[in-house]
């Protein structure tokens, strides 16, 4: 019996610590200022590092415990649905020196955060941010209204040194993407029918032209379906990663 019960206080050690360490897929990119580190948490969740301090765009308690994963420095939300706005999670993530930047209906529902719209930039903790415009035009509720209306929620793209970083939110390939210039990376939202078909990724990859996209928050859509569409775009790469 003894034994017995060593033998379950060592597995059961063993199965936390293992939780513990459980550890997201991650890439790294070189910038001018050094690299940046992108681990995928799930859904819209992304933490980057860069130069020691931690972003997180969209945290949701739904695929990660935050006790277990780094402070945030800065916190991106790109609306205020509940699968990208979730106060208990930013809550674990902030300290006192974090800032999270909101729309102004996130901030509706999240205060001690800093409103950005879009058009707006912003220079904080050595990164560039400017929020753009994140809608749909095709996709609508019963009511004729559209999933995420024009001017109510943001994309972002972060410029971290030399490299632009474009976290798209929930979105369709929509006129302002032809404005944006110099994307290294893109993570293009594909999530039929909230977001874009992967049609509609694969358009709005080609008029971006990044090096990188990456199909993020595709809930049932095959992202697979994306690389097969944009397999003749020779300058653009698609990495599939678990989200």
């Amino acid at each position: 019996m003894r034994r017995l019960l060593l033998q379950i206080v060592v597995l059961s050690t063993f199965l936390t610590q293992a939780f513990a360490q459980e550890t997201f897929k991650t890439d790294t990119l070189q910038t001018s200022l050094g690299n940046l580190k992108i681990t995928f948490i799930g859904h819209s969740t992304l933490m980057l590092t860069f130069n020691g301090k931690i972003i997180y765009t969209d945290p949701i308690s739904q695929v990660a415990d935050y006790t277990r994963l780094p402070k945030a420095d800065l916190i991106l939300i790109t609306h205020e649905h509940s699968d990208h706005l979730d106060p208990n999670a930013v809550k674990i993530l902030r300290t006192d020196k974090t800032t999270a930047i909101l729309t102004e209906a996130c901030a509706e529902k999240l205060a001690g955060g800093t409103i950005m719209r879009n058009g707006d930039v912003q220079n904080i903790i050595g990164v560039t941010i400017e929020a753009v415009p994140a809608y749909n035009i095709v996709f609508k509720r019963k009511n004729g209204e559209p999933f995420h209306p024009k001017g109510r929620g943001n994309g972002y793209v972060i410029s971290f040194g030399d490299k632009k970083v474009y976290i798209a939110g929930d979105t369709e390939n929509i006129p302002e993407m032809k404005n944006l210039t110099g994307i290294h990376v893109a993570f293009l939202p594909m999530n039929v029918p909230y977001t874009m078909s992967p049609e509609m990724a694969a358009d709005a990859a080609r008029t971006l032209k990044p090096k990188i996209v990456y199909p993020y928050h595709y809930g049932k859509t095959d992202p697979t379906r994306l690389a097969e569409l944009l397999k003749d775009e020779k300058n653009i790469e698609v990495r599939i990663r678990k989200m």
